[in-house]
């Protein structure tokens, strides 16, 4: 059992939310930070029977709000041992030249600039404790481009670069850094993507087993609990029936 602080972003659904159930039953403290405020107060009443639990409802995108909701956490709280950046989004899936450059900002703010913005804020406690660990949700695609993704997936290349250099700046101040990145997971993310069309985000996920939220939330957990000595610094986790971004053995 532990008594660790955990910042957990995207707490609200899908593998943050599956994260921040695991963790609670493991007694971390938890530090759930999301924009879905009824769904926070329900993680804070549901959660709260087994650990101690604090909410944070703002938007990961604006640093201003960021930053007046990690100060208003007690000075005890501020000691975060393990970030996990979970927050993220994908908007529409076009060739690049039909692209929607306001899905580029949203894609681009969230993963890549709200990352940014909260490990700033957690970053330099862990170096003058000389402790702490930084764990970075990535995707398959940062690691492989696949059609239509241009954007998103620029966005998450840019996540596995940003998790290489935390590793190499933080690794003389006894910090490790992590990055998982998971193939199909069936989550709200398709639902996002295609703009509130079920239908369509239903499709991704028929006709073959893609991964749940507490298959990853498994992982995060294997992850935190590994001896000091030991750092899991990449981990690539795709559904059995996926064999690349591109390639998925859908049984129809």
């Amino acid at each position: 059992m532990s008594k660790e602080v955990v910042f957990i972003s995207g707490a609200t659904s899908g593998i943050g939310r599956a994260t921040a159930v695991l963790l609670s039953k493991h007694k971390y403290r938890l530090i759930l930070a999301g924009r879905r405020k009824e769904r926070l107060a329900e993680l804070q009443t549901t959660l709260g029977k087994n650990t101690e639990v604090r909410t944070l409802a703002f938007d990961i995108t604006d640093k201003n709000a960021l930053n007046l909701a990690f100060d208003s956490l007690p000075t005890e709280w501020r000691a975060i041992d393990i970030l996990i950046n979970n927050a993220g989004n994908a908007h529409g899936l076009d060739p690049i030249q039909d692209g929607s450059i306001a899905d580029w900002d949203a894609m681009i703010d969230i993963n890549v600039k709200g990352l940014l913005y909260l490990s700033k804020r957690v970053m330099p406690n862990m170096v003058e404790r000389r402790k702490g660990h930084i764990i970075n949700i990535g995707s398959i695609a940062g690691k492989e481009v696949y059609p239509n993704g241009n954007v998103y997936c620029a966005s998450k290349y840019a996540v596995e670069a940003i998790t290489q250099g935390m590793r190499l700046d933080l690794n003389k101040h006894g910090v490790k850094v992590s990055a998982i990145n998971p193939g199909l997971v069936e989550t709200e993310f398709s639902e996002v993507r295609f703009k509130g069309d079920k239908e369509r985000a239903d499709s991704v996920y028929k006709g073959y087993s893609p991964l749940l939220p507490n298959d990853i939330a498994e992982l995060i957990h294997f992850v935190v609990t590994r001896p000091k000595h030991v750092n899991i610094a990449d981990l690539l986790v795709l559904p059995t029936d996926q064999a690349s971004s591109t390639i998925v053995n859908k049984k129809l």
